[in-house]
């Protein structure tokens, strides 16, 4: 069975490339290498690059690789951007992903796994945050990834498609770049690698779901291989504080400094966390690494 991915080359990305290869899938992937890199590809893997906010090549794409389902992970991330450049992050997120389900129409794709975000609640209004939570992003990024979510339902009204949407909590793990909008896992690995000051903004007491990459890679694999149509979140059911977090790196990276207390950042939200029953209920799947195994992994990845 051959699986298109956009998005392959980068971090979530590589990943369930990695997850796919290693289950005997073939794997085609489309990428525009803009903040993806070809050293994250598996070997095993083939590559076309492309945008997918260009039809054309996209189109392209298709017609070469001729994949049986595809795993839609390319995407604009960083929340900051989104807000000085809305068109740009709607460009990519929203349009990219009415083109890539045009091209799921035009050559007749049977299955699609999008990959959503936890940003599309906004702040909570009750932990943990499950399905039936509203919907009030907080950021055009929250929206320009919850928008494709109706675009591709109606697809698969249209066409019979069948989907899997999945709302990732915090994702961290080894490929992860600490520039732009890295998240304070990969943030915090790059600067005691360095040596550097590691700054905590707030009291270090608020709550974030932090799921290791391969178990979503993992839930990735799942999605794809379930033949329901479904919208379900991706993290441990859980939260850990950002002190905690810290210190259990400290431990694994072999830290001597102290956290740096910054203050707290207006809008930041103070506690966070999915609920995964859903989940586990359509998929059987659950996180398969604690934080601290997480971080021992990605320890040892890192060398």
């Amino acid at each position: 069975m051959k699986i298109a991915v956009t998005g392959g080359c980068g971090f979530i990305g590589s990943h369930v490339v990695d997850a796919l290869v290693d289950r005997g899938y073939e794997a085609i992937v489309f990428d525009n290498l803009s903040t993806g890199s070809t050293n994250n590809l598996n070997p095993g893997a083939g590559l076309l690059t492309g945008d997918v906010a260009d039809r054309t090549e996209l189109d392209s794409f298709f017609k070469t690789a001729r994949p049986d389902a595809v795993i839609h992970l390319a995407a604009q991330i960083d929340v900051m951007e989104s807000m000085k450049n809305p068109t740009f992050d709607a460009m990519i997120n929203i349009m990219g992903t009415i083109n890539v389900l045009d091209m799921c129409k035009k050559h007749g794709i049977g299955r699609m796994v999008y990959a959503s975000s936890a940003a599309v609640y906004g702040n909570p209004v009750y932990l943990g945050i499950d399905e039936r939570h509203p919907c009030n992003p907080e950021s055009f990024y929250g929206y320009s990834k919850l928008v494709p979510e109706y675009y591709i339902r109606k697809y698969s009204s249209l066409t019979g498609m069948t989907y899997a949407i999945l709302r990732y909590a915090n994702v961290y793990g080894p490929r992860q770049k600490a520039e732009g909008e890295g998240g304070v896992v990969a943030i915090f690995a790059d600067r005691m690698k360095k040596g550097q000051d590691c700054h905590i903004f707030g009291d270090g007491t608020q709550t974030r779901d932090f799921v290791y990459v391969k178990d979503i890679a993992n839930a990735n694999i799942l999605a794809l291989e379930s033949t329901k149509s479904f919208t379900a979140n991706a993290g441990t059911s859980g939260a850990i504080t950002v002190n905690e977090l810290f210190f259990i790196m400290k431990e694994y990276y072999g830290y001597p400094l102290s956290p740096v207390y910054k203050p707290a950042r207006t809008g930041d939200v103070q506690h966070s966390w999915l609920g995964n029953d859903k989940i586990r209920e359509i998929l059987k799947w659950a996180p398969g690494y604690s934080i601290r195994e997480g971080i021992a992994d990605m320890r040892e990845s890192d060398g």
